[in-house]
């Protein structure tokens, strides 16, 4: 079963590499993902390149390999980091919390699991992300700098890094005020956030995805038994309101891409990583690898294929679009990333393909940890 979903797995990693991977500006030493295939002369340029998606290309590089160890993608991890921070003004930094959270998650993760480690990096992300923090103002971190939106897509990541990268205290605050403020009484799903003081109602499958992985990560580094509890809740809710037919739930392209593919991703680490103390966790444990596993069948199923490499759905329970060159792309508008007009055409819903195919891998091979 388990060489199945690697074999998926690899070639999706090959599609990306295929049709999105470059160097930036030509230089040597460097590769960001091109946000759109088919791509523009701006898109190639990379006139236009969403931090946020080139973190999760890198968190996919690394799922790849540990799935398949190779010398060169080691080489691939530490272009991707030094052409992200080249694209950012030679910085790590922007406005964005929930956007230095995730680059501080792969990067954690490409240190700790790869041996491309940043330390320096890692230090300043963790800086910024601690010195958000403002219970005085109703938080929680904000979404983004001089801004009153506290939201799950900001607090969840960041406290996963925190949790792994030693500040645990301030993880388990992070992880009691989402669950304070931000847990729908009926369905048990994460709202999305709070301004204002009045909630802001929305539900993502992302932000249940991050709240997974938080709590799954407290739970692993913690004896409080209330982290595992919130996970055994999420995981149900997620099953009866997220996805129908046992496929999560997708929302298009643009940033939206994404959402799906990182529910998955933490639906795996419940799977592999939650501890097993209790029939519950085991329960919680089989939910998560069922839903991954038949996500991954249905966006398997669905997909197209292009010069013999697998081109993913935005929405894995549908056959997917091959996109064109022509029609509307995907634009930066108030600090989020619309869909292209065939969400197909977007970075972040291939991604999202890929990184499903990652975790239906790690959670296939019974002997995944």
């Amino acid at each position: 079963m388990s060489q199945l979903w690697a074999n998926r797995a690899a070639s999706a990693e090959s599609a990306i590499t295929a049709r999105h991977l470059r160097r930036l500006w030509g230089l040597p030493g460097t590769q960001l993902g091109v946000v759109a295939w088919p791509a523009t002369r701006r898109h190639r340029l990379f006139g236009t390149w969403h931090y946020w998606w080139q973190a999760h290309l890198l968190d996919n590089l690394v799922d790849a390999q540990l799935r398949d160890p190779r010398p060169e993608r080691v080489v691939a991890i530490a272009r991707q980091i030094r052409g992200h921070r080249l694209r950012n003004n030679l910085s790590w930094v922007n406005d964005y919390y929930d956007d230095m959270a995730w680059l501080a998650l792969a990067l954690e993760r490409a240190g700790r699991l790869v041996g491309v480690a940043r330390p320096k990096a890692l230090h300043k992300l963790a800086e910024q992300l601690l010195n958000a923090w403002v219970p005085e103002d109703g938080g929680g971190i904000p979404w983004r700098k001089q801004d009153q939106f506290f939201n799950a897509p900001a607090n969840g990541p960041a406290a996963i890094f925190l949790a792994r990268y030693g500040r645990l205290r301030r993880a388990q605050q992070m992880s009691d005020w989402i669950d304070e403020t931000l847990i729908d009484p009926e369905t048990h799903l994460v709202f999305d956030g709070i301004k204002g003081g009045s909630l802001v109602r929305a539900q993502y499958t992302y932000c249940q995805g991050v709240v997974l992985g938080l709590e799954t990560e407290l739970a692993v580094r913690t004896d409080d038994p209330d982290h595992a509890a919130r996970v055994h809740r999420l995981v149900a809710a997620v099953a009866e309101h997220m996805a129908p037919d046992g496929v999560i739930t997708g929302a298009g392209g643009g940033d939206g891409g994404l959402f799906h593919g990182i529910l998955a991703r933490y639906l795996a680490l419940v799977a592999t990583d939650l501890p097993p103390r209790t029939p519950e966790d085991d329960a919680a444990r089989d939910t998560a690898r069922r839903l991954v596993l038949a996500s991954a069948e249905a966006a398997w199923e669905n997909r197209q294929s292009v010069d013999g490499l697998p081109l993913f759905g935005a929405f894995w329970d549908r056959v997917a679009e091959i996109p064109s060159a022509t029609g509307a792309q995907a634009q930066f508008v108030a600090g989020a990333v619309n869909s292209s007009a065939i969400p197909e055409r977007d970075l972040s819903v291939q991604l999202a393909g890929w990184m499903l195919m990652e975790a239906a891998d790690t959670v296939a091979d019974p002997a995944a940890t």
